[in-house]
């Protein structure tokens, strides 16, 4: 009996300890961790972006020659499929690229070359409205100001404060082939990850089945396969639903004869793709460029997408992703609004299939207890 109290009373003492150490510690373990995440971060990468690549992988290679009997066929079916994913995902983005960056830098040629006109047309309207000061219209009048001129020393003035906020262009060009680079070995190491997926998950198993109990290994998988499946199906639903709402913009905006319909509808739809509030991203880009065409449908776009996003988040969003991942819409807002507060956008994009994962889990052991006592 004594041995056993000496026992507990040591292991309290351990942990009370290590607790002590932790929070004696917090800083320099919270940089470790930190140190971690910024050197894995690539291999991170990788494995979102296989995760991703796979679900499209999964439906390309039941469409490569499912019948054949060929060994060639066969042995070529993954890389081939992987290939495939990557350039169907390389061109999805140059596409959409090539849609906005080309109007974009358009509008702001426009923008400027209209200011000097509409600078014109104000004095003109001053001078005409100020007779009544005398003095003030006289000034006017003398005042004579290069307002192409202006125009661009504002934006010279707007790209040397963008490039001041980094410091040096040295420091820009760094990031940027840092930022690159962790791309590259990212891609890399989702190829390899989508290779090898089947011997990879057979390791796991052959871990699991070595350390685990059976039953416990049986209610690790099944929690896994509950959260991949989730996951799955709410990247599908939410795709579905960044097309919807960008298809419904465009057909809006085109309906409403508003400018740049389709390039508007495009940035609305990618910016959708974070939950609930994405949308309303891309309203600051389309309101922009609707405004050099026409300040006053600038304002009505901005009042139609917000009806637009009222509907897509109360009715579209919950019914296609909240359908496809079995979770309520009052949860889906709920989740969306949680995780976003809480982990910003990273917690928008989480939040949903988490919520989702654990509703269901937590709704089968309800269940399965409900029944024990019956």
């Amino acid at each position: 009996m004594g041995n056993n109290r000496y026992g507990t009373y040591c292991v309290i003492g351990v942990i009370a300890a290590a607790v002590c150490l932790f929070v004696m510690k917090v800083d320099q373990i919270a940089g470790g961790v930190a140190l971690i995440f910024s050197a894995a971060a690539p291999l991170l990468l990788g494995c979102v972006i296989a995760y991703v690549l796979n679900i499209l992988l999964k439906r390309l290679e039941k469409l490569y020659f499912p019948r054949t009997n060929r060994a060639a066929l066969i042995k070529s079916r993954r890389p081939v499929c992987i290939l495939l994913s990557f350039v169907g995902l390389f061109l999805i983005l140059v596409f959409i690229v090539n849609l906005v960056v080309p109007e974009l830098v358009s509008s702001i040629r426009l923008i400027t070359d209209e200011i000097p006109p509409a600078m014109e047309g104000m004095r003109d309207w001053a001078i005409a409205h100020s007779g009544e000061i005398p003095v003030f219209q006289d000034s006017l009048k003398r005042m004579d100001i290069d307002w192409q001129s202006v125009a661009k020393k504002m934006m010279d003035f707007l790209v040397a404060g963008a490039g001041g906020i980094f410091n040096s262009v040295v420091f820009m060009v760094s990031r940027v082939f840092g930022a690159a680079a962790k791309v590259l070995i990212g891609t890399i190491f989702a190829i390899y990850l989508l290779s090898a997926k089947e011997r990879l998950c057979g390791q796991a198993d052959k871990i699991m089945r070595a350390f685990l109990k059976p039953e416990t290994r049986k209610k690790v998988c099944y929690v896994a396969e509950t959260f991949h499946e989730t996951f799955t199906s709410f990247i599908v639903g939410q795709c579905m639903e960044a097309v919807i709402i960008g298809c419904l913009c465009a057909v809006g905006m085109a309906v409403l004869r508003m400018p740049y319909a389709v390039m508007t509808g495009a940035v609305v739809g990618v910016t959708a793709l974070i939950p609930v509030v994405g949308a309303y991203l891309g309203a600051a880009v389309g309101a922009f460029m609707v405004f050099t065409v026409n300040p006053l449908q600038a304002v009505f776009f901005v009042v139609f997408l917000v009806i637009l996003q009222q509907l897509e988040g109360n009715l579209i969003y919950p019914r296609v992703v909240g359908a496809s991942i079995g979770l309520p819409g009052l949860w889906v807002l709920a989740a969306v609004t949680i995780g976003g507060s809480v982990f910003g956008v990273g917690g928008m994009l989480l939040g949903v299939p988490l919520a989702a994962a654990v509703y269901k889990l937590l709704g089968e052991m309800v269940n399965k207890r409900l029944k024990s006592r019956t």
